[in-house]
C-alpha cells in the first residue's frame, strides 16, 4: 500500500456553508434516487418530508438509461443479478422508467431551497454534470463509477466537494479514484459502502465498517462517511462511532410502493429515529479525555471511600493503621484510601470522633 507523504486533502469540508469534520455532527443525505416514481409532485413532496424527518440534504440520481446501461449487454448476460431479479421489466426499461427528468431540475432546487435543505445529486454522464453544476454545492460519485477515471476527473475539476462511494471495490480501486480527485480538488469525502440492495439482514456480515479505520490510517484526518442500504440504525451508529461524518441512506414515504428502491429505503419514521439515535451517540462520544464529568461531582462524594476513624482519637495522638477504615462517603478534601501510608504515624492537631473523615489539616506534619 502506498504511503501518504503529505495531506493533499482538506480535513474540513463545507457543503452550502455547513462545516463537516470529525468535530461536527454527522451530515445526513436522504437519497431519493428513483423513489420519485417519475412524478415531480412526489419528488417535491419527498424533499419536504426529508427535511421534516431531519435530513441535511436530499439527493437525486441524474442518469439517462442509454447513457448508463447497455440494453444489449444486460439482455445477453442471460440472467438478472442481485436485486434486479425482482424487477418486472428489463434492466434498460426500469432505468428508463425511473429517470429523473432533467427539466425538473430548477423546480427541485427551488423546492429544496424553500424547505431549507441542501440539494445534491449523483450525475452519471457529462451532460448531467454541466446541467446541474449551477444548482448543487457538492457532487456525489456512485460506487459503480469508481473505475471511470476520466469522468471522476471532470467532476473533480468543478472544484466543489466530491463525495466518493466505494462499494464493490478494493483498495486499489479506492486509491486510483482518490488520486484522480486529489489531482484537481482537495475537497473529498470518502464513503465506505456495500452495494447490495436486497435489504437482507444477511448483508450486515458484509458491511465491513472497520474499513473506515483502514481509510483513516491511509488518509489521516480525511472526512469519512457511510453510504448504506441495510435496515434501521446499527450500521449508521457504528459508522459514526468509527468517525463517519457523512451518512447517506435512501428515503421514501412508503416502503410498500412498487419500485426498485422503496423496499430498502428509510421512511420518515425510521429516518427520524435514526437521527435521534445518532445525535444521542454523538453526545455520548465526547472528546476522549478521561475526567470526572460535571454530572459525576456528587457521585464522587457518595460512592468513593475516604479514611475514617474506627474509634475516638485525641489531639496529640499518632495514627496507627488499625485506627483507620475506608468507608463512604468521601467529602471533598478527605484523605483517600490510597494515601494511607502518608497518614500512619502522623500526629493529630485536633480531637476526632469515631467515624470522622480525616483531612490534611487534621495533622501536625505535612502530608504530601
Amino acid at each position: 500500500m502506498k504511503m501518504v507523504l503529505k495531506m493533499r486533502y482538506d480535513s474540513v469540508i463545507y457543503i452550502n456553508g455547513r462545516e463537516i469534520s470529525i468535530d461536527t455532527p454527522a451530515y445526513f443525505i436522504a437519497d431519493i434516487a428513483s423513489n420519485h416514481d417519475g412524478d415531480i409532485d412526489r419528488a417535491n413532496d419527498l424533499i419536504r418530508l426529508a427535511k421534516e424527518a431531519g435530513a441535511d440534504a436530499v439527493k437525486f440520481q441524474h442518469f439517462k438509461a442509454d447513457k448508463i446501461v447497455s440494453d444489449y449487454g444486460f439482455k445477453n448476460l442471460g440472467t438478472k443479478m442481485s436485486h434486479q431479479t425482482s424487477w418486472d421489466k428489463s434492466v434498460f426499461e426500469i432505468y428508463k422508467r425511473y429517470e429523473c427528468n432533467r427539466d425538473w431540475t430548477e423546480e427541485l432546487a427551488k423546492t429544496a431551497k424553500s424547505a431549507k435543505i441542501d440539494f445534491l445529486t449523483t450525475p452519471y454522464d457529462n451532460e448531467a454534470v454541466e446541467l446541474l453544476d449551477q444548482y448543487i454545492s457538492a457532487y456525489k460519485i456512485g460506487s459503480g463509477d469508481i473505475t471511470w477515471i476520466d469522468f471522476i476527473e471532470i467532476i473533480a475539476k468543478k472544484k466543489k466537494p466530491v463525495i466518493l462511494a466505494t462499494g464493490a471495490s478494493n483498495m486499489d480501486d479506492v486509491e486510483r479514484a482518490v488520486d484522480a480527485i486529489l489531482k484537481h480538488n482537495p475537497q473529498l469525502v470518502l464513503l465506505q459502502c456495500n452495494t447490495n440492495y436486497t435489504g437482507s439482514t444477511e448483508n450486515f456480515k458484509c458491511i465491513n465498517l472497520k474499513v473506515l479505520q483502514t481509510f483513516a490510517v491511509r488518509y489521516p484526518n480525511i472526512v469519512l462517511g457511510l453510504s448504506d442500504h441495510t435496515p434501521l440504525h446499527a450500521t449508521v451508529l457504528g459508522a459514526i462511532a468509527l468517525g463517519a461524518r457523512v451518512i447517506e441512506k435512501h428515503f421514501t414515504d412508503d416502503n410498500n410502493r412498487k419500485g426498485p428502491d422503496h423496499a430498502f429505503s428509510m421512511n420518515p419514521e425510521t429516518w427520524g429515529e435514526m437521527i435521534s439515535r445518532s445525535r444521542e451517540l454523538e453526545m455520548s462520544l465526547g472528546n476522549g479525555i478521561k475526567r470526572i464529568e460535571k454530572n459525576e461531582k456528587d457521585t464522587v462524594v457518595v460512592q468513593r471511600r475516604c479514611l475514617r476513624l474506627v474509634h475516638n482519637i485525641n489531639v496529640g495522638e499518632k495514627i496507627k493503621e488499625n485506627d483507620l477504615e475506608a468507608l463512604r462517603p468521601a467529602p471533598e478534601g478527605a484523605i483517600e484510601p490510597y494515601e494511607i501510608s502518608k497518614v500512619v504515624g502522623k500526629t493529630l492537631v485536633i480531637s476526632k470522633f469515631a467515624g470522622d473523615a480525616l483531612f490534611v489539616n487534621d495533622f501536625k506534619e505535612e502530608i504530601c
